[in-house]
């Protein structure tokens, strides 16, 4: 079972949960081999590919990565929609109907779905105002952030975070929007030693298993691994809630300079993100769609 990021970031520590669960219900008699920070050769936009053709049989991908498989992987990404942790957490609850139908169509089983802190700007210079994103090439992580980006002014790509450390080597871009967690933010602050809290999305990553190996278990595996899923899920939405003071504070000692986004700066970006959403809105269908409209709705009745 792979994932792309260190092992102790969010999806990190929860394939880790995870498996000591699995290990334990089932008495040992299933035993999942972690693999972590992209070791197993395979970046998050190929892992749900490389899960159902049986390379592996089971992994974590980012959900930004995903959306040309499937529209609705982008619906917690989507700018400005979800930044507290509650209201992620519905989403992420209204949604999970549609995300484990899209994972059955990609011949595999939704185990559970990990939570990200709020993702912000990280970059070579403070972003003091609106001129200076203009002067930004940024990676962003899925073709919606991508499309914000550019509407605000800046220079933008969607990239795995696999292809981060060689663009920021190489100059092409000097701006990541990411959170940052845990050890993917030390791979950053070598190069980029400004964070801006802009709290862009509160995104997902999602676990799954090849569906031929989740069905080969027995039943008393299949509740194991139900039930490890479950557990695992509840402790990555309780991690989260205190995750972005814990990163805020643990950049502060690395001596990365933590702003918060002029006002101007903010309004720029949501304008940005309106346009993005409806045209996200009108790829990903009505039952994608709908469940957006019902967000919103209980968020604002």
């Amino acid at each position: 079972m792979a994932t792309e990021y260190p092992a102790n970031t969010m999806p990190g520590e929860g394939l880790a949960e995870f498996a000591k669960e699995v290990k334990a219900r089932t008495a040992g008699t299933l035993d999942i081999v972690a693999s972590y920070d992209g070791s197993a050769g395979i970046p998050s936009p190929e892992i749900p590919l490389a899960v159902r053709d049986g390379r592996l049989e089971a992994g974590d991908a980012y959900e930004g990565t995903l959306a040309g498989l499937n529209p609705i992987f982008s619906l917690s990404s989507l700018p400005f929609v979800a930044n507290e942790v509650k209201d992620a957490q519905r989403l992420a609850d209204l949604a999970r109907p549609l995300y484990a139908e899209a994972f059955e169509q990609l011949g595999q089983h939704l185990l559970y779905v990990t939570p990200w802190p709020a993702s912000g700007l990280w970059s070579t210079k403070p972003i003091a105002n609106t001129e200076v994103l203009r002067t930004l090439s940024i990676r962003t992580y899925d073709a919606t952030s991508a499309k914000v980006m550019q509407t605000a002014g800046a220079r933008a790509q969607a990239l795995s975070f696999s292809e981060v450390p060689a663009g920021l080597g190489n100059g092409s871009i000097n701006a990541v929007l990411s959170s940052g967690d845990g050890a993917a933010g030390q791979k950053l602050l070598k190069w980029l030693p400004y964070f801006t809290t802009i709290e862009y999305a509160m995104p997902l990553s999602f676990a799954t298993v090849n569906k031929k190996a989740y069905a080969a278990l027995s039943p008393q595996q299949k509740r194991a691994v139900d039930q490890a899923a479950e557990i695992t899920e509840f402790r990555q939405w309780l991690r989260l809630q205190h995750r972005a003071a814990q990163n805020r504070q643990h950049l502060q000692e690395l001596h990365v300079a933590v702003d918060q986004p002029s006002a101007p700066l903010r309004e720029s970006l949501q304008i940005a993100a309106r346009q993005a959403i409806v045209e996200w809105e009108r790829t990903a269908g009505p039952e994608a769609t709908a469940i957006l409209e019902q967000f919103r709705h209980r968020a604002n009745p």
